[in-house]
């Protein structure tokens, strides 16, 4: 069992430790990507700080961080209520297997649940069937109808 945390910006520990994860998920075979540059890990920090609808939360075992999760809450026209989506779900590799995902992900449906939304969307690939069986387990779905993951990076 991890200790979840929310993460707390001010506490360097917290900052050092959502930007060494977040580094290690671009990392991952999941992730695909560069790792964030000085400049960049302050942006992070100071982006998800001054964003008032991000959720950060942070895992911990044993004093050491191993895991994150960061949402965002949106509101949705179709059903006139916030709804929260969820961006990035990380958990370093040596320390999956254990649950922490579903902790982090119980935690968020929960907090979606405090805050009145009325649904939680996330995006999958679909080579990681670990995360899509915790999903699956969890009650989520494909979107009916089926949707597209689209985007243009600029």
């Amino acid at each position: 069992m991890a200790t979840i945390l929310n993460c707390d910006y001010s506490n360097p520990d917290h900052a050092n430790a959502l930007a060494a994860l977040v580094n290690e998920y671009i990392k991952d075979e999941m992730g695909g990507g560069h790792p964030l540059s000085v400049e960049e890990r302050s942006s992070l920090i100071d982006g998800l700080r001054s964003y008032t609808k991000a959720i950060v939360l942070l895992a911990q075992t044993r004093g050491s961080f191993v895991g994150m999760l960061i949402a965002f809450e949106n509101f949705s026209t179709f059903s006139a209520r916030p709804m929260i989506n969820v961006h990035d779900v990380f958990i370093e590799k040596k320390h999956r297997g254990k649950g922490i995902g579903r902790q982090l992900m119980n935690i968020i449906i929960n907090e979606a649940r405090n805050r009145k939304c009325g649904r939680i969307t996330l995006e999958v690939r679909k080579d990681n069937f670990a995360a899509q069986n915790l999903y699956i387990d969890l009650g989520f779905d494909e979107a009916d109808p089926e949707m597209f993951y689209w985007r243009k990076d600029l």
